[in-house]
């Protein structure tokens, strides 16, 4: 039997969060389900409909995922993966500036949204959608907040190791404050407002 239909194997049941291998036919469910989620929501759509718009049978989506929760973690951790892929390459082109680096957060945030989060932030949004904890989608949605406040306190520690704590909380706070108004759409600028707060804080 072939790796096509042997279908997604699982990996290791260490892997947190629990993850798949993926297959071309994994890849097109999965890649449905990313457009799918994101314009319309996790619970709007149906396997059936991820399933047509992949252009597979609602067999082969549980062969490779096994349940559509499965779909969802590897929906949002995929997210996580590139967000913080773009991030490292911002934070290694800022150099080794403490204030430099917390701006290119901001400024990664800023051109992410731009591309790829016209309704906000899909861990935000899937919040909204899960907040039962023994959901497998819940620990990443929660670790990546938990991911970039932690990011924020070791950059805040670098500017004002005093002060790391409250700075670290000020600087999460108006990241994720961007983040739903770019969503909401009701600010013209909500990334270039908080950058101007943050340099204010920065500066002082």
């Amino acid at each position: 039997m072939g790796a096509e239909a042997r279908g997604a194997e699982v990996m290791g049941p260490d892997e947190k969060p629990r993850r798949v291998r993926m297959t071309p036919g994994a890849r097109r469910v999965l890649e449905a389900a990313e457009r799918l989620f994101y314009e319309h929501g996790i619970h709007a759509v149906g396997v059936d409909t991820i399933a047509a718009e992949a252009g597979v049978t609602k067999k082969t989506l549980y062969d490779r995922f096994g349940s559509k929760e499965q779909i969802v973690v590897e929906y949002l951790a995929g997210r996580d993966e590139r967000w913080r892929e773009l991030l490292a390459g911002r934070l290694e082109a800022a150099g080794e500036g403490a204030a430099a680096r917390v701006v290119a957060v901001f400024e990664a945030s800023r051109a992410w949204s731009a591309r790829y989060g016209a309704k906000g932030c899909s861990m935000i949004n899937a919040h909204a959608e899960i907040s039962d904890p023994d959901h497998p989608a819940y620990p990443v949605i929660t670790g990546q907040k938990r991911w970039m406040l932690d990011l924020f306190t070791g950059l805040a520690r670098d500017v004002d190791a005093a002060g790391a704590d409250r700075l670290a909380r000020t600087l999460m706070l108006l990241h994720e404050g961007a983040l739903v108004s770019h969503g909401v759409g009701v600010l013209p600028d909500p990334f270039g407002a908080a950058l101007d707060r943050v340099r204010e804080l920065l500066d002082t």
